[in-house]
């Protein structure tokens, strides 16, 4: 049964590009939350923390995807042809 062994690639011994999530990108987001006896300045100071804290995690979101999209191109580029 080892006929077709000769026709696959040898394996590689060279180990894949691995690039290194930034600590920004793995950490779970903060959201603010809100007192349970809130008064309106609550609110307006939620209203602005939750906005600037949802902005930083699609940053880091954006960031996570970016590096993984450089690994895989890094990847593609290492695999013989």
């Amino acid at each position: 049964m080892t006929a077709n062994c000769a026709a696959s690639r040898p394996a590689s011994a060279v180990a894949p590009p691995r690039l290194t999530l930034p600590e920004t990108a793995i950490r779970a987001c903060d959201l603010y939350r809100i007192p349970d006896e809130a008064a309106i300045a609550d609110l307006e100071i939620g209203y602005m923390t939750r906005g600037s804290q949802i902005a930083a995690c699609d940053a880091a979101r954006r960031l996570a995807v970016e590096t993984l999209m450089a690994e895989r191109l890094a990847q593609d580029a290492a695999r013989p042809r």
